[in-house]
């Protein structure tokens, strides 16, 4: 049905004149059906070979994008950094093990992985029982150098503050400091499994088991809460959980960065059979250490992969500070570079205003012509393959795996896409019914911008429905 709907709406912006604001009719017509004023919307679709933008509407008005400014970061990273570019995890000792037993300390040193994993981790560990570490005596101490960037308050975005995505940026991040959960229905009363194992954390489940549908907001039904005690920490689930909901998966971030770190290290050395007698503490590795051994990150082009089909805030976050070269990596060393590259490229965004890198931001700034200016840059870029795989493919996968499905668009743009409260964005390609390709940026930002979602999927829609020699909407002029 909604495939029918779009097509309709489509045929209609193909045979109709444009409407007043210069936008395709059936972009208008959802616009004006969601109450969102045409004022509140930037539009640029411009062809990647052409000279002239197809629509330009508001282009030059500063907009919140949203997740959209993953874009900016990601192409600045591919083109700086090269998409083989690696981050390297290293472990450092002073004084070799003796009869299994090492004397001092192991230092674990990162460099910003944006995708230190529990297995990456496990691996590393497991390279010290191979090197003779049974017993390590002293202290295991982390060492986050690599960055420089001030403790952030994780709930001050959005009063949820053991959401991963608010976790911030870490030289030495361990398995994006989250925790994994499964919730099963089991008898009337949930079950709570905890998949990432914590020593010292302790489960107390005071769940209930809730009726009716389970709803794409049931993560909202169940509360938790960090309770200290004498021995660890003890994370309380209230609230309730529909049986209907089956088995789930819930990811949060409920511990501080020592804590997570530490409870996740003891877990897994004691798995590999190993023991520690002091902690797991912040420090820096000291002068005269060696090295032990190392783990290797994918390459960058993988992680922007990451990135932009899941649209992953902390990432994002990671990727912008690498940016920052010098040691250690700040944000304002990161913003810096990113705009003499952009000045590099003859790509001067006055208006750009870059705080995290990831668009989960209040601040961030950038308009739909600037936007529309850089993915015309990337298109001639030799990482532009890297670029454009990185995003969701509409109707397949990622963040526009459901959107736009059995239309027209199926499978013929790769759009990223961004949404706040107040704002919904998509910039990408997209392919006309003649294999002509399009550069795509619309931002809305609006109070009620997410009933604006059917307005940007009707836009991607009509881009590849287009034929040669069609009329376009007329420029505005600005």
């Amino acid at each position: 049905m909604l495939a029918k709907l779009y097509l309709a709406l489509a045929l209609i912006g193909l045979a109709l004149p444009a409407g007043a604001s210069g936008l395709p009719p059936s972009v208008l017509k959802l616009l004006k059906a969601a109450q969102i004023p045409a004022a509140h919307v930037a539009i640029v679709v411009q062809p990647v070979d052409g000279p002239t933008p197809l629509v330009a509407h508001n282009a030059s008005q500063p907009m919140n994008p949203a997740s959209v400014m993953k874009l900016l970061t990601t192409y600045a990273a591919l083109d700086l950094l090269g998409p083989a570019y690696i981050w390297k995890t290293t472990v450092w000792t002073e004084q070799a093990p003796v009869d299994g037993v090492l004397g001092g300390n192991v230092y674990i040193r990162g460099s910003g992985d944006p995708r230190f994993a529990i297995e990456h981790l496990w691996g590393l560990l497991r390279q010290l029982r191979v090197r003779g570490i049974q017993q390590i005596a002293g202290d295991i101490v982390l060492d986050r150098s690599a960055f420089n960037v001030p403790a952030i308050d994780p709930g001050a975005f959005d009063d949820k503050p053991m959401r991963p995505y608010n976790v911030g940026p870490d030289g030495l991040l361990l398995n994006f400091r989250a925790l994994r959960f499964t919730l099963q229905p089991d008898n009337g009363k949930p079950r709570v499994l905890m998949e990432t194992p914590s020593e010292g954390l302790r489960i107390d489940n005071q769940l209930r088991a809730g009726s009716g549908e389970c709803g794409s907001n049931w993560k909202d039904a169940i509360s938790t809460r960090l309770i200290p005690e004498n021995n660890g920490n003890r994370l309380e689930f209230t609230g309730s959980y529909p049986a209907l909901c089956g088995e789930k998966t819930l990811n949060l971030a409920p511990l501080p960065a020592d804590a997570q770190a530490g409870g996740l290290i003891r877990a897994l050395w004691k798995e590999l059979g190993g023991s520690i007698n002091g902690q797991v503490r912040a420090g820096t590795v000291p002068i005269g250490a060696k090295l032990l051994t190392q783990h290797e990150s994918a390459p960058l082009a993988d992680a922007v992969r990451d990135i932009n089909k899941y649209s992953n805030n902390v990432m994002a976050r990671q990727v912008f500070l690498s940016l920052g070269n010098d040691s250690p990596a700040t944000s304002e060393r990161s913003k810096q570079r990113i705009a003499d590259w952009l000045a590099g490229r003859n790509l001067r965004f006055g208006e750009l205003v870059l705080d995290n890198g990831s668009g989960l931001s209040r601040i961030e700034r950038i308009s739909a012509d600037s936007m529309n200016r850089l993915l015309l840059d990337a298109w001639k870029n030799p990482v532009m393959p890297e670029f454009i795989a990185s995003m969701p493919v509409v109707g397949i996968d990622g963040t526009m795996k459901k959107r736009l499905k059995d239309t027209t668009a199926t499978g013929r743009a790769h759009i990223k896409t961004g949404t706040l409260d107040g704002v919904k964005t998509a910039a990408g390609y997209a392919l006309d019914a003649q294999g002509r390709r399009y550069a795509v940026t619309i931002f809305i930002n609006h109070p009620k911008a997410q009933a604006g979602a059917a307005a940007i999927d009707a836009l991607i829609d009509w881009v590849a429905q287009r034929r040669l020699g069609e009329k376009a909407p007329p420029l505005e002029n600005e």
